[in-house]
């Protein structure tokens, strides 16, 4: 059984990705070399996408909240990965928010 702290964790973890996926996504796009910029910009916009959905679930203790906080999980992990690649702080930022989201995800998951 899932305590509602360990719930609340994970939506507060998926809310600060949200953030960080969005200001990444806006700052990407103001970059010098933005065809380098892509694949975070779209993993961005996904990652903040399947944020929010996640939130939804464990707000409404959806019976499918573990299957969407596992594939959360896997999303933020590749949206994590991409934006490690590159050395801009929004970049970094968003990185490290993105795990911390997979990690309290994948708890959600277990």
């Amino acid at each position: 059984m899932i305590s509602t702290e360990e719930r609340q964790r994970c939506i507060e973890a998926c809310m600060e990705c949200v953030e960080a996926c969005n200001n990444c996504y806006v700052s990407c796009l103001g970059e010098e070399h933005i065809d380098m910029m892509r694949e975070c910009i779209r993993l961005d916009r996904e990652c903040a996408d399947i944020c929010q959905f996640a939130i939804k679930a464990m707000s409404s203790n959806s019976p499918y909240m573990q299957q969407i906080c596992e594939l959360c999980a896997q999303i933020c992990e590749d949206c994590a990965q991409e934006c490690g690649k590159h050395q801009h702080d929004h970049c970094q930022r968003c990185a490290e928010a993105c795990r911390h989201c997979a990690e309290a995800c994948r708890s959600m998951a277990a």
